[in-house]
């Protein structure tokens, strides 16, 4: 039906500018654009689509919603849709297309509450399982069969898998200082015993086994060092490049959306338009050319061209992910394997080293050891031993009067005057240059006492800076 008198057209404060374009068509004669509006309804003709990688798009001037004004100079003014695409197909060789630039500063001007409130729908729908979705009619077959989608539920298992390890690397890396620690306290306690031993071969058997541990301890250190770079790289995976790509995704997720929100709205638009045709009536926004359309569909243009390059990116970010996982996989399970390898081959190397030293003869004092003192723990025990040592002590005074002066030394080591240490005192709290009291009741109070106290993670990263 067409209209006896014209409408003033309606700009929705959106500006126009005049141009022109050559366009090169492709093999099969076409220039890859398809074209809305025209007679009868609307009184403009304008692109509706740039498909990809046509002559259109390369050119790169025209874009959805721009107007139609001429080909080949030749006014399209009153022609329908079909009429225009028939002379741009007539057209041989370049066609050269005039139209008004469709101007617009913001885009979020197409941006209404509307499509915010289908983002809102589809993310709903994306969060719902088949059944649920089929159950209030709604289709999510196109975000089922997005495959990035998939891919980032497989990125949080593999989130999962290098928390466990890195947790494991962690607990393994404290245990293996502790271990460290425990052998340099060997050493020490060991060179101590060697410094105080009076007997020459004694006392270098001592030492070199004390060195043999402080040794272990130095090839624990380096395990750790080269363990360390191992437990790093997997936070750096696990903190940085997975986050990083899950973010990106989100973005791609939300791109998304919005581009099939804006596909929903035209379509919704279409349905109209054609609703009221099929009534003989026409709407006020087609016979006033068309704008708010005009704009959905460049909003729809920016939102696919946003969605392919999130798209883009998250495939490379993706396929880059992958390799990283599957190189670093490999590389820090050798990496592992090879130094506790070399750890276990030198530790057993320096113990092997130290075999010849085995039996150690030492010379021991006979109040070295106090055999005679019983730990009883009962009361009734310790008065009963500490009778019999008094006895004991009585009789050797009374057949050994003639004994010299060095021996009644020893002898009296059981006396009065030296009560026996009790139960649970602390026998090693002399301090380290404090020489051995052989009239002393424990002979090894001299000795220092080695304390070792557990040490925390916080611990094994200063030691390792």
């Amino acid at each position: 039906m067409f209209l006896d008198y014209e409408l003033e057209e309606d700009l929705m404060g959106l500006k126009v500018q005049p141009m022109s374009v050559t366009i090169s068509k492709d093999k099969q004669n076409l220039i890859g654009i398809s074209i809305g509006g025209g007679a009868p309804h609307c009184p403009c003709l304008f692109v509706v689509q740039v498909f990809d990688n046509t002559p259109a798009a390369k050119a790169g001037t025209l874009e959805s919603g721009d107007e139609i004004l001429s080909i080949q100079t030749q006014s399209v003014k009153g022609k329908s849709k079909q009429e225009v695409a028939k002379m741009i197909q007539s057209v041989r060789g370049d066609v050269n297309i005039g139209f008004n630039k469709l101007v617009c500063p913001d885009l979020n001007e197409g941006k209404s509450i509307d499509i915010l409130m289908k983002k809102l729908k589809h993310r709903m729908v994306e969060s719902m399982s088949s059944q649920t979705a089929d159950a209030l009619g709604l289709s999510r077959a196109i975000l089922c069969n997005d495959t990035l989608i998939k891919k980032f539920e497989e990125l949080e298992k593999t989130s999962t898998m290098y928390k466990g390890l890195l947790e494991h690397c962690k607990i393994l890396l404290r245990g293996y200082f502790q271990l460290a620690h425990a052998h340099k306290l060997f050493g020490d306690v060991f060179s101590t015993i060697g410094a105080r031993e009076p007997q020459y071969v004694a006392s270098e058997s001592f030492r070199k086994y004390a060195d043999a541990h402080r040794s272990i301890e130095k090839f624990g250190i380096k395990l750790l060092r080269t363990l360390k770079p191992m437990v790093s790289d997997l936070e750096t995976y696990l903190t940085k490049a997975i986050p990083d790509t899950r973010l990106t995704i989100k973005r791609y997720a939300d791109v998304k959306f919005e581009y099939l929100s804006y596909c929903l709205k035209i379509k919704e638009m279409d349905d109209e338009d054609y609703a009221y045709c099929s009534m003989g009536e026409i709407l006020y926004r087609v016979e006033t050319g068309n704008y708010e359309y005009r704009l959905i569909l460049r909003c729809r243009q920016d939102a696919k061209k946003r969605f392919a390059k999130l798209r883009h990116d998250v495939l490379e970010k993706l396929e880059l992910l992958d390799n990283k996982h599957v190189q670093d996989i490999v590389f820090q399970m050798q990496r592992f394997v090879t130094a506790l390898s070399r750890y276990n081959t030198d530790c057993h190397q320096k113990l092997e080293s130290c075999s010849d030293i085995f039996p150690i003869e030492v010379d021991l004092l006979p109040t070295t050891l106090n055999y005679h003192k019983k730990n009883d723990f009962s009361e009734d025990g310790q008065e009963q031993e500490n009778n019999h040592s008094e006895g004991q002590y009585t009789a050797i005074n009374e057949t050994n009067d003639d004994l010299n002066v060095g021996d009644t030394e020893l002898l009296e080591l059981g006396g009065e005057n030296e009560r026996a240490p009790e139960f649970g005192a602390d026998i090693f709290d002399a301090p380290n240059n404090t020489a051995i009291d052989v009239n002393s009741s424990n002979p090894f109070e001299s000795y220092p006492r080695q304390r070792h106290v557990m040490q925390s993670a916080s611990e094994i990263d200063n030691l390792l800076d």
